[in-house]
């Protein structure tokens, strides 16, 4: 059982690796190839595309430290070659760029080495693959180097003068610190990795639309107003949303949360199971973010406890106003329709900010559900009587 494991996590190291490579040739490129955008696995590994048609194709191949070298027998060379041979049109001297990113290093004199950027000697590499495709071999291998040698001469030249090798390339835990370095003008002072992380989590959600299909390509232009936005977020006038929807399970918090004081505040109105749902999420969102900003020095907890009395304010108010319409009513449903209103008027409202540094929605009524979860504001007409029976069942 160990093998598949094994092979396996490798796998999964290196699908993680091409993302990661992703961002990184975004990143280097912005300057080079200002209205080119970048795909993965739509036309290779990753592609960079202009104008809807691929100009570039890579392959990325990551292997551990002691998986050093790599020669022109090496499987990776040949299933390479296969795969363009099969989708690259090999003849078409004006077709995309082929690309050979490896973490090991190309044997000196071999093709692979004849093909790096800085030492190409095209005809070298040539006949040494000629060479390496004689030699026997199996299966996809022996397919692929059947293919190459089934090229006429001149289509061998072809295929050949339009591949480059970029050996010993950084593994994948060197990855981060070339990204960091790339993005060095844009670290905010003091915030650095919160900043970081954050670029990293707008990734990930690319490279998952990219790889879902629900994306077609990222471009140059879309990932640098992607990174200025996050960078903006860090100005003395504004706070950046660090819990993302996206961190949450809305059905696994609901359970954690049901017996929360602020979950049964709701129910004791009839609050409707797919708003409880998204309050809790709000509910869950605003207390990690408030805990993140105070770790990170980007608030200090006067400030929220300035927000919770403006939103209390605002809640007496119009509870005040509830309570008047009801005095003659006992009706427990008029009453429930009532708290659940009062508590829909308010989310509908942005209500009080943080100083007019934070304005997302979905923070203000998650701190109205932390105070209605220690009993400061409630939305049921008879919410203390029903707040007490709770705490001594308690």
């Amino acid at each position: 059982m160990g093998k598949p494991v094994h092979s396996a996590a490798a796998s999964a190291l290196g699908y993680q690796h091409q993302t990661w490579w992703a961002l990184l040739e975004l990143l280097r490129a912005n300057h080079a190839r200002p209205d080119a955008a970048i795909c993965l696995e739509l036309h290779d590994d990753i592609a960079w595309e202009h104008a809807g048609t691929a100009t570039e194709l890579l392959q990325v191949k990551h292997h551990q430290k002691n998986d050093r070298h790599l020669t022109d027998a090496s499987a990776d060379v040949w299933l390479t070659l296969k795969n363009w041979l099969d989708t690259a049109e090999p003849c078409d001297i004006d077709g995309p760029a082929l690309v050979l990113v490896t973490t090991q290093q190309a044997k000196p004199g071999s093709a692979m080495a004849a093909l790096r950027p800085h030492t190409r000697s095209e005809q070298i590499a040539l006949n040494a693959l000629e060479r390496a495709a004689l030699h026997e071999a199996s299966g996809r291998i022996h397919e692929a180097r059947e293919q190459f040698l089934a090229l006429g001469q001149a289509d061998r030249a072809t295929f050949v003068s339009r591949i480059t090798v970029v050996d010993s390339s950084p593994h994948i835990e060197d990855i981060a610190a070339l990204v960091r370095r790339e993005l060095r003008w844009n670290l905010p002072p003091g915030h650095e990795d919160l900043f970081m992380a954050m670029v990293w989590q707008w990734w990930d959600e690319q490279a998952l639309a990219l790889l879902q299909k629900r994306m077609r390509a990222v471009d140059i232009g879309m990932a640098r107003a992607a990174i200025a936005g996050l960078r903006d977020q860090f100005t003395r006038a504004l706070l950046p949303t660090i819990a993302a929807r996206e961190e949450t399970s809305g059905d696994a918090l609901v359970t954690a949360h049901a017996d929360n004081l602020f979950v049964h505040q709701m129910k004791w109105v009839g609050y409707p199971p797919v708003n409880l749902r998204n309050s809790v999420i709000d509910y869950h969102r605003a207390q990690t973010q408030a805990i993140r900003w105070i770790a990170e020095d980007l608030v200090a907890a006067e400030e929220l406890t300035t927000l919770s009395r403006d939103l209390v304010d605002e809640w007496e108010t119009e509870f005040e106003w509830m309570q008047i319409e009801l005095a003659v009513t006992t009706d427990e449903a008029t009453r429930q329709r009532a708290g659940a209103r009062l508590l829909r008027d308010l989310s509908q409202r942005n209500g009080p900010c943080l100083q007019n540094r934070y304005h997302e929605a979905f923070f203000v009524r998650g701190q109205r559900h932390e105070l209605a979860d220690t009993g400061r504001v409630g939305w049921h007409p008879e919410f203390r009587d029903r707040m007490r029976s709770f705490k001594a069942r308690s």
